[in-house]
């Protein structure tokens, strides 16, 4: 049953019309209205031949996060009680969305370890370890976490932190076959992979991160049978020396080439499409989300020129081949570390009474686009944040952004919003056609940005080359940070597409909630900040069932159906971007936590004891040092740990004595690797590692009295 249902997949899109061949934004095609089989479009029929399988990262190919199932519904989720769990053994973030397929969950830890379970009781039945080095969490920007594996024709598809894409027996956990996706050697090849690999119709499409660190992104598709490489397209131009790559990208890099200035091969280009893919089996296209520039700051990467194709777009390229379709760029001149790797969603909306194929997207820049997928036509554009400094609105005869005032980076200091920490992250979305409404976690989070002197930017192979100063006109840092913390802000946002407008929210005291799930039984299911599980009404946002789970779940939920028994499942790890007033962060382990109506006698077990906050030693460094020292985080250890060293995986101001007298053996020579803390001796000296730590005492310093009383963090 197993490799019928998967089989399915391909055989929706075998005989699927080619859509046509837009080339720019705003580019037009003649579409009267989506191809209609047995009353519905080929976008938006959902994978699974039976519909209680949860079978691909997003459920089907629409990416759209909504169950038909309605056993459990807003009339009786009352009664939801946990009917098993297992136990990750990591505090570590856990984001990947499980499988199930024919009465197995497939799920995914860190360091891309899968484990098969019944998807009734919690038995497992095998557990495959691809036994990734830990030393791979130092070129991940948020720790060794994946957001999930992809399921075909017997076969799950891992897409490994160190490059590997396997294929294993979904019966047996065995190894089939093994492709190393990206080259590991070079100052150029920081790459990794912490997205969800996709299977379109035979097709296993993966692509990869490392922006931060220097890479040229790209993405490639393998036949999933045999792991023989299909085509590879290349998302920024290379080195015009090195003439074409002879890849299916090298028409798309003729049209980028004129947007890039200076010599931005040196340090990669960016444009990595590390999370976000979907595919429409009707127009034969599959739709790659991008990411931000290498480095950050435009003026170091193009010389302040250019639109830098195609950073932070949306491109459609022809499924079987690779060949590039269309475009459009969200974020021209990117500079601000905004990203459209964010969730896409393909559906069928009726604007201006006429039917449209549409993608729907809302990236980090804090608008929600509404894009033609036939065409790349952008349709409408909005923004769903109260603030936005970057632009006032997009204009909908160019595509473009209309820029605020003083948008740009310069070498003076100042508050961005959205920020590199996202209006909306990668957190799953979901769509209801029941309600017409898009389910989405946003948040406010301004960051202070500022352009390193000429000069002042140096290109280390291996570290995050943002091109920012962290330590300037401190003064002014201090109260744009203070006026960030006063504005920080999350809540779960209910968005109408159509009349591009708020429906509902629910407001939460931080942000780092989690991805969400709809459901036909009128739920929308999202885990919280709040360390709870929450389900409330799609159509209103009243909350209807909760329940404290002593984490806070980042990962997508799904739901799924066996023996004619409904149950939501959702892994609960913290874990990711920080937030800046939520303050000492204390969670139980990772859990896999799966829920049924009238379930009991399952309980979690009670949550660590409260620990006290250790006093920081008292500031012996000079201020020469600690400015160093915060340069240094900044461009090394805030993906991890914070931006001003709070949050994160880690919060590094209130280390125990023990880990303060070990500093220099954690962060120069890994002594902690087990737990994924790589040594950085090729990139950092003993007095530099001093030096950050001495910023981080500065902070810890400043931050005590009111974090050990509860106060502000």
């Amino acid at each position: 049953m197993l490799a019928a249902c998967l089989a399915l997949l391909g055989c929706v899109a075998a005989d699927a019309p080619v859509g046509s061949t837009a080339g720019m934004v705003g580019a037009s095609t003649a579409v009267d209205g989506p191809t209609v089989v047995n009353g519905q479009s080929l976008r938006n029929i959902n994978a699974p031949a039976n519909i209680g399988d949860w079978m691909s990262h997003g459920r089907g190919w629409s990416e759209d996060r909504f169950s038909p199932l309605t056993q459990i519904n807003d009339g009786n989720v009352s009664q939801l009680g946990l009917a098993w769990f297992d136990d990750l053994a990591t505090m570590r973030g856990v984001q990947a969305t499980p499988l199930v397929v024919d009465g197995v969950l497939y799920n995914e830890s860190i360091y891309n370890i899968v484990t098969a379970y019944n998807a009734a009781t919690g038995e497992k039945l095998w557990t495959y370890d691809p036994e990734v080095g830990p030393e791979w969490a130092r070129l991940a920007c948020c720790g060794p976490s994946s957001r999930g594996i992809a399921a075909w024709n017997g076969k799950l598809y891992i897409g490994a932190l160190d490059g590997r894409l396997i294929a294993v027996d979904a019966a047996t956990g065995s190894e089939v076959w093994s492709a190393q996706t990206f080259e590991t050697e070079g100052e150029l090849n920081a790459y990794s992979i912490t997205g969800a690999p996709r299977v379109y119709d035979g097709k296993v499409v993966i692509g990869n991160g490392g922006a931060d660190y220097g890479v040229r992104g790209f993405v490639v598709a393998y036949d999933a049978e045999t792991g023989e490489q299909l085509w590879k397209f290349y998302t920024v131009p290379g080195n015009p020396a090195d003439g074409p790559d002879g890849e299916a990208s090298d028409s798309a890099m003729d049209i980028a080439l004129p947007t890039w200035a200076g010599e931005w091969w040196r340090y990669g280009g960016g444009g990595t499409a590390w999370d976000s893919f979907a595919y429409d089996p009707e127009l034969n296209l599959v739709y790659i989300g991008t990411g931000n520039g290498s480095p950050h700051m435009w003026y170091f990467r193009s010389n302040d020129e250019g639109d830098n194709l195609f950073l932070c777009s949306i491109v459609a390229v022809d499924a079987d081949t690779g060949e590039y379709k269309w475009h459009y760029q969200m974020v021209p001149e990117e500079e601000w570390d905004y990203t459209c790797t964010q969730p896409m969603i393909l559906t069928d909306l009726e604007i201006g009474g006429r039917e449209r194929q549409v993608i729907m997207q809302a990236p980090k820049n804090g608008f929600f686009y509404v894009i033609d997928g036939a065409s790349g036509e952008l349709i409408s554009a909005e923004t769903y944040v109260s603030e936005n400094t970057w632009a006032s609105r997009i204009d909908l005869e160019t595509g473009r952004p209309v820029l605020q005032p003083g948008a740009h980076n310069t070498t003076t200091p100042h508050l961005m919003s959205p920020s590199w920490l996202a209006a909306h992250s990668w957190h799953p979305m979901a769509f209801s056609p029941d309600t017409g409404l898009v389910y989405l976690s946003a948040q406010e989070q301004p960051s202070t940005y500022a352009r390193a002197e000429d000069g002042g930017f140096n290109f280390v192979h291996h570290r995050s080359n943002s091109g920012q100063s962290r330590g300037n006109m401190p003064e002014l840092r201090a109260a744009l940070q203070a006026e960030a913390n006063e504005k920080e802000k999350g809540y779960l946002l209910a968005w109408d597409p159509v009349t591009q407008s708020e429906a509902w929210r629910v407001p939460y005291a931080h942000p780092g909630s989690g991805g969400v799930l709809a459901t036909a039984g009128n739920l929308l299911v999202q885990g919280t900040i709040d360390k709870t599980l929450a389900i409330y009404r799609a159509d209103t946002g009243a909350k209807l069932w909760e329940m404290d789970i002593d984490q806070a779940p980042v990962a997508g939920p799904i739901t799924y159906m066996v023996d004619g028994v409904q149950y939501i499942a959702i892994n609960a790890g913290w874990g990711g971007s920080p937030v800046y007033n939520l303050g000492p962060f204390q969670t139980s382990t990772a859990k896999l936590l799966v829920f049924r109506l009238g379930a009991t006698g399952v309980t979690l077990p009670p949550p660590p004891p409260p620990t006290s906050l250790p006093r920081p030693p008292y500031l012996s460094a000079n201020e020469a040092q600690v400015s160093h020292g915060r340069q240094l985080y900044g461009d090394t250890c805030v993906r991890c740990h914070g931006e001003n060293a709070v949050g994160g995986v880690k919060d590094l101001r209130w280390m125990t004595q023990e880990t303060r007298a070990q500093f220099n053996d954690i962060v120069l020579h890994g002594l902690f690797i087990d737990r994924g803390m790589a040594g950085f001796s090729d990139i950092l000296s003993e007095e530099d590692a001093a030096d950050i730590h001495a910023f981080l005492i500065a902070r810890a310093n400043e931050d005590y009295t009111d974090a050990a009383a509860g106060g502000h963090p």
